[in-house]
């Protein structure tokens, strides 16, 4: 099935979730999925079977693959759908007519103003209008990164970007946060683990902002959809919750953490100087603890500590019972060398999937590389001497020779031939300068 039509990753995700239950509607709008889109793919599912089962015992993505494309061929993607109404900008409207309209020669604050009035008489939308939306207890957490400023970091004795990580619970607005350096996929799930645990449970639903880290945009169908960055998957996986990410330009969905953000930023951020980073988690702990979450929230009118011990804490789902292995997922073309690139090194993988893209699985000692149908192809360590680790099994057997340039290799295998020919070696590397 070509690369941008469902991808065997996503419909695993598929029968996850319906295996836990969760209904044909919300199916689609987790995956942002059309009932065009998903309807064939179910059918196929259900015709072997593979809807039924369990949650921790999901098929493979060769099986999965062999299913769809059993029961009616390659899926055909509907055509992509481009919106024709653009919501214009006051400043998309300056730079119009700056640029096509030569008897244009006002200003911005008067391309502003007529905003205003238009808007004004154009009076309030449907879409204008914000909707509370209550949560049961235990049932949604909302997250997000909010950017801080330049903290120091002693480890590189240098002052660096700063992002605090906010964690809130929908209906208790029990809140978890943390300050890092990066956003990268492994910092964001360590930073979910650390929350889970903060919470001692686990929601059902988390809403991430639509960011690069959490949630990668899709290759394929519309311009809206969202793919769930694997790495992110696998802990969902582990921990049992449904990710159900925030659609881009729409802060109202995860308003919760949106208005957590703004108050750690305004009443901790602020007044406060920090030495370095431990000195500011030191001082963030302290404050979660001792104003977060004994305040009076302005929405609930109960303090977000009292609520959530007294009515949330009991609804969390148990935090799994064995500790999660922390994974990064990726992906990269495989070179005409026979290596592809992951975290500046490279890693060799069998020459007959050249071209191809493959995923890479890094743990904590180990790089495991997989095709496309989920086998594995090859293994390295993370962690070596040099940029390049090379499996002699992944290059073609008539030319694998050709990587080797010292003269102690060839010396060592003429001395397996036998001792004529590694004497006569020796002395052709002598003879010629170039050589040796």
């Amino acid at each position: 099935m070509a690369a941008k039509r469902l991808d065997m990753h996503r419909l695993q995700e598929m029968v996850r979730l319906y295996r836990m239950g969760t209904g044909f509607r919300e199916i689609c709008r987790l995956l942002h999925l059309s009932p065009n889109t998903e309807r064939p793919y179910r059918k196929g599912l259900i015709a072997a079977g593979l809807l039924d089962g369990q949650v921790d015992e999901l098929p493979s993505l060769a099986e999965l693959q062999e299913a769809v494309t059993k029961y009616h061929g390659k899926v055909k993607t509907p055509a992509h759908q481009i919106s024709g109404i653009i919501e214009w900008e006051p400043q998309a409207i300056y730079d119009y007519l700056r640029l096509e309209e030569p008897a244009f020669h006002g200003g911005i604050g008067a391309v502003k103003r007529m905003c205003v009035r238009l808007n004004k008489a154009l009076g309030i939308r449907a879409e204008d209008v914000a909707i509370p939306v209550d949560t049961a207890a235990g049932e949604v957490a909302q997250v997000d990164f909010g950017y801080i400023g330049k903290i120091y970091d002693p480890e590189r004795g240098l002052e660096r970007k700063a992002w605090a990580f906010v964690f809130v619970l929908g209906f208790s607005r029990q809140m978890y946060a943390d300050i890092v350096f990066d956003q990268k996929s492994l910092t964001w799930v360590n930073l979910h683990i650390r929350a889970f645990q903060s919470v001692g449970g686990v929601v059902k639903t988390v809403v991430p902002d639509n960011l690069k880290s959490a949630v990668i945009r899709a290759a394929f169908g519309d311009a809206g959809d969202t793919k769930l960055n694997r790495t992110y998957r696998e802990l969902a996986r582990h921990y049992r919750f449904k990710v159900d990410p925030a659609p881009p330009r729409e802060p109202k969905k995860k308003g919760k953490v949106e208005a957590g953000v703004k108050y750690l930023k305004r009443n901790f951020i602020g007044p406060r100087e920090f030495s370095d980073i431990h000195d500011a988690r030191r001082q963030l702990k302290r404050w979660i603890e001792e104003v977060a979450n004994v305040r009076i929230h302005g929405t609930t009118r109960r303090q977000p500590q009292e609520l959530f011990k007294s009515q949330e804490k009991a609804t969390l789902l148990p935090l799994p019972l064995s500790p999660y292995e922390v994974v990064e997922w990726s992906n990269a073309k495989l070179h005409r060398d026979c290596h592809l690139s992951f975290g500046q090194k490279l890693y060799s993988a069998p020459w007959q999937l050249v071209g191809q893209t493959l995923w890479i699985k890094a743990s904590q000692h180990s790089v495991y590389i997989y095709n496309d149908a989920g086998e594995r192809v090859a293994t390295h360590p993370l962690t070596f001497n040099g940029r390049r680790h090379t499996t002699e099994a992944h290059l073609p057997e008539e030319r694998a020779d050709r990587r080797h340039r010292s003269r102690e290799h060839w010396e060592e295998r003429a001395r397996a031939i036998g001792s004529d020919v590694h004497d006569y070696i020796q002395n052709v590397f002598d003879s010629d300068r170039e050589l040796s």
